[in-house]
């Protein structure tokens, strides 16, 4: 088959270069235009998936705008079978679809109907899942409904942070999307209805989602960190209780102790052990990084700020409306 390939993100990559590998032909790819990057936001930054296609001598056509009247002719004049989209990064019109024979599949990172919207990944180690996967779907007017084509899934592990799981499911999803094509292709892909009732939200992430609330149990403030390594990273500010000083820090790794509640306890203060009280058991720090400093063990922290028990961990929240 004729193939069209929107992306951006380097999540699809290894789809695109299967696609180019494959039997079926590629016949069009579409970017995200490039962006202002870097410190000073002078430099062009292009995409994953354009730099791809540059390096692979493949024409990758910068699209501000999908659904434009002058980049629809150009999808049009790719004659293609059949749209493939991963992480591209607009919504595409039901009129762009149709210019394909077969329409367009998506690859989505979760197991739909769960985890819809911009960030599934993100949101399944936050919530806990001990599982996930990808989903090959059509395209639809509302995000993730379409019809599913086909699933795989794997694990995820206790210590697994956001790359990792991203990396796993990036591969993963090429012999299921290969698989897919090829049965498209012949005539024998099944499309099954989503069920409506067990749809959940995996909305587009801002900073706040970041801010650590130690009231929480520490298992689901170690969840926190694991999803949002490392944007927007899970944040707190540390007040030194001799000093009154204050520093901001994004905590990378950390792991669940077992504490029993004691009178007096504060959520977010240090213990005898230098764990961080939480609501439920505490939180053993492993790995941060202050603002503007870069990541170290908790242990070289500790060293260079003199921390000790009853030194407090604050809500970024509450520090940035001077509530403490």
């Amino acid at each position: 088959m004729r193939i069209v390939f929107l992306g951006s993100a380097q999540f699809g990559v290894p789809c695109l270069e299967a696609i180019y590998h494959s039997d079926h032909e590629l016949v069009g790819a579409f970017t995200q235009p490039a962006r202002p990057a870097g410190r000073h936001r002078s430099k062009p930054h292009h995409t994953d998936v354009d730099s791809w296609c540059s390096q692979n001598n493949v024409t990758c056509i910068e699209a501000e705008n999908i659904n434009a009247p002058d980049t629809l002719e150009k999808v049009a004049a790719c004659k293609a079978d059949l749209m493939v989209v991963i992480a591209f990064g607009q919504k595409v019109s039901q009129e762009v679809i149709g210019l394909q024979k077969h329409g367009a599949v998506n690859v989505h990172a979760s197991l739909l109907p769960k985890y819809r919207g911009a960030a599934p990944i993100h949101w399944a180690i936050m919530n806990g899942e001990t599982e996930t996967g990808i989903s090959i779907i059509t395209l639809a007017d509302r995000m993730d409904a379409g019809l599913i084509l086909a699933q795989d899934k794997i694990p995820i592990l206790p210590d697994e942070t956001v790359k990792c799981v991203h990396d796993k499911l990036s591969g993963l999803a090429v012999g299921a999307l290969m698989q897919t094509i090829d049965q498209i292709a012949n005539d024998s892909a099944t499309y099954l209805e989503q069920n409506e009732t067990l749809v959940t939200k995996a909305p587009k992430l801002t900073k706040k989602h970041g801010y650590i609330d130690w009231n929480r149990p520490a298992g689901q403030i170690v969840d926190q960190i694991r999803g949002l390594w490392p944007w927007p990273a899970a944040q707190s500010v540390y007040v030194n209780s001799k000093t009154g000083k204050s520093w901001r820090v994004a905590i990378s790794k950390a792991s669940a102790l077992v504490r029993s509640t004691e009178k007096g306890d504060i959520c977010g203060t240090l213990d005898e052990n230098l764990n961080v009280i939480c609501g439920d058991d505490a939180l053993q720090i492993l790995k941060l990084k202050p603002a503007g400093s870069h990541l170290m063990d908790f242990e070289a922290y500790v060293n260079g700020h003199q921390c000790g028990a009853g030194d407090l961990f604050v809500s970024a929240e509450k520090a940035l409306n001077g509530l403490f």
